[in-house]
């Protein structure tokens, strides 16, 4: 246990991003624009898959969840962080800073089980066609669903209840735009071998064990795919899969960055580098890269489009 000078801590200091002065209002209208892209392009996401009933499937399904978790996942960091750089006040409440460490760590595991879900729902498209509309039965996506927000919910209560019972020293800076659970651990003056061991356990449900799900569920579809005689029926499949794959590369190559190279966060401040990453550029790119990759969304945007276009003449 440590024994530092303890007293109560009603509010910690955010220090945000390793930025100058005079680059302040560039990288505020930067994030802003990258925030404001997340947010309408994730929107326009949800209402395709909402109006064109083509897009009623088990994978945009869980695309539309996911796109209301990214924008979710910006809107808890974000926000503050764009507040902080155009004021002097960069202090946020006690009470505000475990909420928004309950918030982020929740939307990240939603972030996890979601892809896995929908790199099931791909496997059992590519590897088992003929019983696709018999296994993803609305009923079984809406159970996905519950789960991975129950898992999120109880992953993150979890995180949130063994750092209320800890005591923090004097020291109340965050060298970060959020409050990030690692980053408050180390301004504990209690134990926090419990916290690390739940946080090693966690991790490995909500992170390790989806990802591992999602390899295997590509082991099938790569061994499907290379039975497969004709080039058309690879280009097919790839193509389905192509968007997903691209966001978990996004997704878990950032997450698994920040642990695989500790070293590099000495000199070149990793851990921010790596958030800003998995919270604010890849829910940004997410609706780029299914609509752009993918046909039936560029079919139902034309519609959408077509549609506006008529209406206002």
């Amino acid at each position: 246990m440590r024994t530092e000078n303890q007293s109560t801590v009603s509010e910690f200091l955010l220090l945000g991003l390793p930025i100058w002065p005079e680059q302040r209002s560039m990288v505020f209208t930067l994030f802003l624009g990258m925030y404001l892209t997340t947010v309408l392009g994730n929107l326009l996401i949800i209402l395709l898959i909402r109006l064109d009933s083509r897009l009623h499937t088990p994978m945009y399904f869980f695309l539309s969840h996911l796109a209301l978790t990214d924008i979710s996942f910006s809107s808890v960091t974000v926000p503050k962080m764009l507040v902080n750089m155009q004021t002097s006040h960069k202090s946020i409440p006690f009470a505000g800073c475990i909420s928004q460490m309950y918030f982020f760590i929740f939307f990240t595991d939603l972030d996890s089980f979601l892809i896995t879900s929908m790199a099931y729902d791909r496997y059992v498209a590519i590897c088992h066609p003929l019983h696709y509309t018999t296994i993803m039965r609305e009923e079984l996506c809406t159970l996905l669903v519950a789960v991975s927000w129950i898992l999120s919910c109880a992953s993150s209560l979890s995180h949130t209840l063994l750092l209320s019972r800890l005591s923090f020293c004097a020291a109340n800076t965050i060298p970060h735009f959020f409050c990030d659970l690692a980053a408050l651990l180390k301004l504990a003056c209690s134990d926090i071998f419990l916290n690390e061991l739940v946080m090693f356990t966690v991790g490995v449900v909500v992170i390790t064990l989806p990802f591992v799900c999602i390899l295997v569920s590509y082991g099938y579809i790569g061994t499907t795919i290379l039975r497969v005689p004709s080039t058309k029926g690879i280009r097919k499949a790839l193509s389905t899969c192509g968007s997903h794959l691209s966001v978990v590369c996004l997704y878990y190559g950032a997450i698994f960055g920040q642990y695989l190279f500790p070293t590099f966060s000495s000199f070149l401040g990793k851990d921010i580098i790596v958030a800003i990453m998995y919270t604010v550029v890849t829910p940004m790119l997410n609706p780029f890269i299914y609509s752009l990759r993918n046909r039936d969304m560029k079919a139902a945007l034309g519609k959408l489009f077509s549609r506006a276009t008529f209406f206002s003449q």
